[in-house]
């Protein structure tokens, strides 16, 4: 996966084998323990990231949709699902995450 965030890239280079054990998971809950497409997996992700206030979790989520082909719009319909279960302020907390990835 590439590091989108520095923080990151210090963390594997610190924790090793804490790093490559985490991807390890990462790689068998998100690529082999069910049917959804990648797509979807990561639009989820963006769902649950926005909700948590994961802010850099958000960032990589929405690139990695991206990445698998997630639009504009199809995000901003996930981040816009955010409003009416767990509010407006927290909606545009993910949205404000959002603007700032259209640059990258």
């Amino acid at each position: 996966m590439k590091d989108f965030h520095e923080i990151f890239a210090k963390f594997k280079e610190e924790f090793p084998k804490v790093h490559s054990t985490n991807e390890a998971l990462g790689d068998e809950i998100h690529e082999r323990s069910g049917p959804l497409t990648e797509k979807l997996r990561w639009l989820i992700k963006i769902a649950i990231s926005g909700a948590s206030h994961h802010t850099r979790a958000l960032e990589t989520h929405i690139m990695k949709a991206k990445e698998a082909g997630a639009t504009d719009d199809e995000i901003k319909h996930v981040l816009l699902l955010l409003i009416q279960t767990t509010g407006f302020p927290t909606f545009m907390e993910a949205y404000s995450t959002y603007r700032k990835t259209e640059g990258i």
